[in-house]
Parts: C-alpha cells; structure tokens; sequence
C-alpha cells in the first residue's frame, strides 16, 4: 500500500495538474471528437480514458496503435489542441473543489509543492498562471522534458529533485491511474482523488489511499501530527 509512512506530514507534496488541479479533463474529452470533425476523420472516443494522465507523445501511439500508421495522428493532436484551447477561452480555466484552500494551508505550514504534468511545461505554467495557483509551486515539470512519461517514474523523481525532497518524503496527489502508477514506481506516497473514471479493479487492488475531493485530502492532511519522516 502506497501510505504515508508513520502518518506524518510531508516535507514536500508533489500534484497532477488536469483533473487533480484544474478541472480540465472534461474539456479534454469533448476537444477530441471535436477535432476529429475538423480534420474529417473518424476516431475512437472510447481511447479518451486510456490517454488521461499520458504525454502528447504516448497518446499519439496509442491513437496509431488503435488507427493505423496511415491516420493522421499529428493533424489530429494538433487540432486537439486548438479545440481545447478554443474551450479553454470560452469557458475558463475551472480550479478543483478544495484546490485552493488545500495550497493555501500547505503553504502556511511551510511545505514546499511543486506540479508534475503530462501537458508541456511552458503550457502548464500559462494555465496555472491563469488559474491563479502558480504562485503557489517551488517549480513545474512539464511532460516533454522527461523521456518517458506516465506511468514511467521520471516525471516524478525529476520534480522531487527541483523540489529538493526525497521522493519518499514527498506526498503525490494524482487523478489518473498512469499517474499513480508513476509516482509509485517514484518511490512517492500517493493519494488518489479521482475524476472522471472510477479505479479500476487493478488499481483497487492495490489498496490506494482514495479521497473524494482535495478537500478531503486537506482535512486528512491537517489531521496529521507535524514531524519528520522516518
């Protein structure tokens, strides 16, 4: 089980942006088919859970994996993003319930937080920016500037280290199961806070610590005795 050791607070919390920050991952869904329409082709909706929480590169085989190696793969991702963008402009940059008031306390308890997104890091901080939370990270480590992305670790030892905390010092709070899955192989801690998809029964299986909201996540945190981590 991926708990906190002793029940202690953290030296350090690391956060997923879209869908555990920023209430963008329904954008997201709706963005696809929109450009599917634009570019004239017929896509899948159905890989639309499989891509949450993964880089541009990794969607971009997945789409080939399930179309082929003739479908227009960049045309569509580039489409994708103008879609999003276009929602994005028209109906705003939503923050997560408790998103908040849960970075607000963290940084009157003086822990240090950072963000680890699939989403690139230039991209990241313009949304942050926009939702008026940047403020609130030491740094932001952006999809494209790891190798691998989720469920692979590096996203998440790359931001432990900007951060200056060992990553079993660190709290991860992810939405996404490639995600959890990457902050585990971290060697972080994690809290799950779903938003579009239930866990699946793997990831049950593997007896994550689940909250509803980040609100729930701030009232277990504050719960908590202050110490370090042993």
């Amino acid at each position: 089980m991926s708990d906190i050791p002793g029940e202690i607070m953290p030296h350090g919390v690391v956060f997923d942006m879209d869908g555990t920050l920023l209430d963008t991952e329904g954008l997201a869904s709706r963005a696809w088919p929109i450009a599917a329409r634009a570019i004239g082709v017929e896509f899948d909706v159905s890989l639309i859970g499989s891509m949450v929480g993964r880089n541009s590169r990794d969607c971009s085989v997945l789409i080939s994996d399930r179309h082929g190696v003739q479908f227009p793969v960049d045309a569509l991702m580039t489409a994708m993003r103008s879609a999003f963008e276009e929602l994005m402009a028209r109906e705003g940059v939503a923050v997560m319930p408790g998103a908040v008031e849960l970075l607000e306390w963290l940084a009157a308890a003086r822990v240090p937080m950072a963000v680890a997104t699939s989403t690139r890091r230039e991209r990241a901080e313009v949304k942050l920016g926009e939702a008026g939370l940047l403020r609130h990270f030491h740094g932001v480590t952006g999809g494209d500037e790891v190798a691998r992305g989720k469920p692979a670790p590096d996203i998440y030892r790359l931001a432990a280290q900007r951060l200056g905390v060992e990553p079993a010092r660190c709290l991860a709070v992810e939405d996404s199961e490639p995600g959890y899955d990457a902050a585990v192989a971290a060697g972080m801690p994690v809290v799950f806070v779903p938003d579009q998809a239930e866990p699946s029964a793997r990831l049950l299986a593997a007896r994550p610590r689940i909250f509803a909201t980040l609100a729930d996540v701030h009232r277990w945190l504050a719960s908590l005795p202050r110490g370090a981590w042993t």
